[in-house]
Parts: structure tokens; sequence; C-alpha cells
């Protein structure tokens, strides 16, 4: 069952088809500023179809902002960019109530977190009190400002960057934090023939410029919903629960994944399905994403022990090598 490839296209009816089109414009789109790295658009992608919020994670100058603004400009809706910095406060993010002279009464001026698509650059530049303030807006997708909780207006994504290798002026994300984000992604050096590409196309001018819209809110609702739709076999969430209760028995992890986790793992599966046009999901949607899912969410004994987390990532790709595919 899980062998070949079987398009959205073949037997769904024509709204369906519309939107797959839209969603591939949408990655080409993306593609179309940010060269060399598919994988990387591809993974941002499923953490907007799952409904989720992702970090992107590399060192400086690799386009990690480049790619949070490409796809929230092919997108019509409302974004909002927090340049995250020690002496931010939660009400920088929120927002603050004024007092109106005229009215007698307080007036609420709402923050940058009051938008579809959140840039958060540099996240672990800010206290931890600061971070806080993002979590009850991620997880519940509402804020509570003075006794009150408002419901943030619907898709609603956060987008977080920051370079793991520089520790001077920044504060470590805590595990309720990073649990929070679906993905936690990479994107590394481009290759050669790539940086010669980008280096010939984007000489002198911001490839951002000209992009223009190719998706409405609402249709990022409607393919959110038709995430929801995407089967998965019995016999695949048996193989996830076999890869989860692995983490937590393995003897290099103090932590393992928890409930929320295998949640968020099979929703970037199903966003994964219909992001290659299926309507069902097959293994290699669980054991290609597995890495960026649940690497951030386990926490190594070495951490614990001296400070330096292991290769969480390669842990968990020997974890699926060990784990019989379904077939």
């Amino acid at each position: 069952m899980y062998n070949g490839v079987q398009s959205m296209n073949t037997a769904a009816p024509p709204q369906r088809e519309r939107l797959f089109e839209r969603l591939q414009q949408l990655r080409a789109n993306v593609e179309s500023v940010f060269i060399g790295k598919p994988e990387a658009v591809s993974q941002l992608l499923i953490g907007l179809l799952a409904r989720g919020h992702v970090l992107i994670e590399d060192v400086p100058g690799v386009g990690k902002t480049v790619l949070a603004r490409a796809v929230a400009k092919s997108i019509d809706c409302r974004f909002s960019r927090v340049q995250l910095t020690p002496d931010l406060l939660p009400s920088d993010i929120l927002g603050i109530s004024v007092y109106n002279d005229k009215t007698g009464m307080f007036d609420f001026k709402r923050g940058p977190i009051f938008a579809n698509i959140v840039l958060a650059d540099e996240i672990n530049r800010t206290t931890p009190r600061t971070q806080s303030a993002l979590l009850e807006a991620m997880n519940e997708s509402q804020v509570s400002v003075d006794g009150q909780a408002i419901r943030l207006e619907q898709p609603f994504m956060v987008l977080a960057t920051q370079n793991p290798f520089e520790f001077e002026g920044t504060y470590f994300l805590p595990e309720n934090q990073l649990d929070r984000f679906v993905l936690r992604i990479h994107i590394g050096y481009p290759s050669r023939e790539d940086e010669k590409l980008i280096l010939r196309q984007q000489p002198g001018r911001e490839p951002l410029d000209a992009l223009q819209s190719v998706m409405s809110a609402k249709e990022v609702l409607a393919l959110q919903d038709m995430t929801d739709q995407v089967r998965v076999d019995d016999a695949l969430v048996d193989y996830m629960q076999d890869v989860v209760e692995a983490t937590r028995r393995h003897d290099l992890f103090e932590v393992g994944v928890s409930p929320r986790g295998a949640l968020a793992l099979m929703r970037a599966a199903r966003a994964s399905a219909l992001l290659q046009g299926r309507d069902y999901c097959v293994p290699d949607d669980f054991k290609l994403l597995a890495p960026a899912v649940c690497a951030h969410r386990v926490v190594s004994k070495s951490y614990l022990r001296d400070g330096r987390a292991s290769s969480n990532d390669q842990i968990i790709r020997d974890i699926l090598e060990k784990i019989p595919v379904p077939t």
C-alpha cells in the first residue's frame, strides 16, 4: 500500500485541485528567491500546514530571515517582525494599554503578536521573561492582557530564528518553549553552483522586493483543514509510537519525546503527504521528518552532565534505522 505516489489531482474535486495548485505556486514562489534549499522551504511549509510554529536555527548569513519573509510575503496576510533584544519587554510584543483623555478609559494598543505570521528574529537574544510572553500565543493562539484573553486571528504562525553558535549576550530557550515549535530546521551553506547563481542573480538588490503574494489567508486555512483529513494507517501509528517510545528508553536521553511531540510528528507527517499531493501518509513522511520534529524535544544525558548537547539528530536517525518500517 506504500509503493508509489497517488496524486490528489486524479480524484480530487475541483476545489481541492485548485488549492493544491496554489500550494505548489506558494512553494515555487518562495524557491524563486530562496535558491538551492528546497528541503528547508518544504519543511517551513509543512509547519504552516500543520498549524505549527518553526524554529530556523543556523549561522548568520545563510538566509534564515529571507526564508521567513519570503513565506510571509507569498501569503496575502498580516505580517510583523520583532527584532528580539535583551531590553525588550513582554509589552513590546503583546501590546500596552494607554489612557485616553477624551474617553477617560484605557485603550489597548496591540503589539506585533497580533498578525498572521510573526517573525521573531534572534529569539535567543531576549530574556526568558519576554520569551515566555510568546508561550501562550504559540500554544493557545491567544494572549492574556489586563485579565482578559484575546484570541489571535487565524492562521497564526511564529517563525523564530537563532544562531546556535553564538552564546555571548544570549539566553537558552527552555524546554517548554522549544516544545512549542513543531519543527526545528537547519539551512546550511549553499552548494557552489547555487551560490554562483545567487551571486549572479541577486547582486546589490533585495530579492524580496519583487515578490508578490500567491495565496490568501483563507486558502491557507482551507489547506490546513485538508491536512487534518489526510489518512494515517494504524500500522503507521504503531511505527510512530515505536520511534517515540525508543527515545524514552534510550541510554543517551534523559528525557524522551512527549505526547505533544508525538502529536506534532503526526501533524507534520500529514502535512508532508499533502505537500506531495497525497491524501494518505507513507512511512517516509514520518521517517524523514522525525529528526526535525523530535531532536529539539529530547534532553541528552551528556548535556545535563557537562553542558554540551550531543547530536540528538544523529541519535534519532540511528533509532529510525533500527525500527522496522511497516510494509
